[in-house]
């Protein structure tokens, strides 16, 4: 081995410089061939967010025209019907081979058991002759966008769709890129809409799926709320559209932090980072207090590197992995609330021990036996969870992501007296004089 595989670092300041940093999401971040492709498409050399900007408002103007449009010129597909035939579905979930339906129906039962564990209900508070409270209820229609370009993601159709069925949502509108040849989604991802039940799916992908569902088309209806992990058009097309449309995140690439102590298994600890590394521009990153894991780790890493079909996993790994070497599981802990990671993985000799310390993270993974992996398909919790460290005030997808609060006000004439001479109080500190006529009408004595 003549170089290691990844950076070390062995002080605190090396592993924020070099480690712990994100690049930024945008047109830096765009491959070459992506580039390329843009250009294609646009003619000329275009950013990211100005080619999301053309589609968002080509939709807006053209909808259906616009959706058939950029299909063509980007994914390559002559789309015909822009939905999925409902027959398409159950054919695809007819094929499917015995073990791979029982393995989605798995993780299906899995994931709706956790996220009906969870609690939601609406209140009332009365008081005297009034009451206050809160109305807790369903979106009626959310769009769920499932990524087909590097891997069908069957498994975020999923992580998506029944925590939003659990929260009882009307109806949920899929997204979905068409492939090559048959103009049709993934088999895998049509199979798994027909095994939960969901028979609107459009062969959409990229910033023009986000933009139909976000403004609505002749055919595409117009949703509450986009949820789904994608790449950097769907991204950037996300946050253009932010306030049309509802969104769970702004998903940036994947990232997983493992702490290890001197008791983990290098041979473990690297599955773990080759298996996140797996994902494009994904961020693989140790902590480790056992200095003399690293050469080990480092050979475990490059050896399975040797592997065919290894190449984009060495180049995450290159761009975006490390280790990281501290002094003891404080500071290794202090390191992790501050990168605020999607996915720690405590491969230590007591995970529980650390769980208190926890401020930031998507998800926590105690004990070697809870891999990561693991909980991107079956376990239980959804997988979309918050990255680029919006972890420090954002959580996983969850039931209450398809809900909302109406608040309940019904003041009797007690209450609204025994409140309207505050509430005047300030509307005239506000200088908002209708406001207080409003209240004190009420009590008989508005000004007029």
């Amino acid at each position: 081995m003549t170089e290691l595989p990844f950076r070390v670092a062995y002080d605190a300041h090396t592993a924020r410089a070099e480690i712990l940093r994100r690049a930024p999401l945008g047109h830096a971040s765009l491959p070459a061939r992506a580039q390329e492709k843009l250009e294609s498409v646009f003619g000329a050399p275009i950013s990211a967010e100005d080619a999301v900007d053309r589609i968002i408002a080509d939709v807006r103007d053209t909808g259906d025209e616009a959706l058939r449009r950029y299909s063509r010129l980007i994914d390559g597909v002559e789309l015909g019907a822009l939905q999925v035939p409902p027959a398409e579905l159950q054919s695809a979930l007819g094929g499917l081979p015995v073990a791979l339906r029982q393995a989605l129906e798995t993780a299906a039962a899995r994931v709706r058991a956790f996220h009906e564990r969870q609690p939601r209900q609406s209140w009332l508070h009365w008081e005297g002759d009034g009451a206050l409270g809160q109305m807790v209820l369903p979106l009626e229609r959310v769009g769920v966008y499932v990524p087909g370009g590097t891997a069908p993601l069957a498994s975020s159709l999923i992580m998506a769709a029944v925590p939003a069925q659990v929260a009882g949502v009307d109806e949920i509108v899929v997204c979905t890129p068409p492939q090559r040849g048959t103009g049709l989604p993934h088999p895998v991802v049509m199979a798994t809409a027909a095994l939960l039940g969901l028979e609107r799916v459009y062969c959409l992908g990229g910033a023009q799926a986000i933009a139909a569902l976000a403004l609505g088309t002749e055919t595409v209806p117009k949703v509450d709320k986009v949820v789904g992990p994608g790449n950097v058009f769907v991204v950037l097309a996300k946050k253009a559209l932010y306030g049309a449309v509802g969104i769970e995140s702004l998903p940036g690439p994947t990232e997983t932090l493992i702490i290890a102590d001197s008791g983990a298994d290098a041979a473990t600890v690297a599955a773990d980072m080759l298996a996140q590394a797996e994902h494009l521009m994904a961020s693989a990153i140790v902590i480790t207090t056992a200095p003399e894991m690293v050469p080990g780790l480092a050979a475990e890493v490059d050896r399975r590197l040797q592997e065919a079909g290894a190449e984009a996993v060495r180049e995450s790994l290159r761009l975006r992995g490390g280790v990281v070497v501290c002094r003891n599981l404080a500071e290794a802990m202090s390191l992790a609330n501050e990168y605020a990671p999607e996915h720690l993985c405590l491969l230590v000799q007591d995970p529980w021990a650390l769980l208190p310390t926890i401020r930031h993270a998507g998800g926590v993974f105690l004990g070697e036996w809870s891999s990561e992996a693991l909980g991107d398909y079956a376990i239980g919790p959804s997988h979309i969870m918050p990255t680029g460290g919006t972890a420090r005030f954002a959580s996983p997808v969850n039931v209450w992501d398809f809900m909302k609060i109406t608040s309940v006000f019904a003041a009797g004439r007690a209450t609204a007296e025994s409140v309207g001479e505050a509430a005047a109080v300030l509307a005239g500190a506000e200088g908002l004089t209708f406001h207080r006529d409003a209240i004190l009408r009420r009590q008989g004595t508005s000004s007029e």
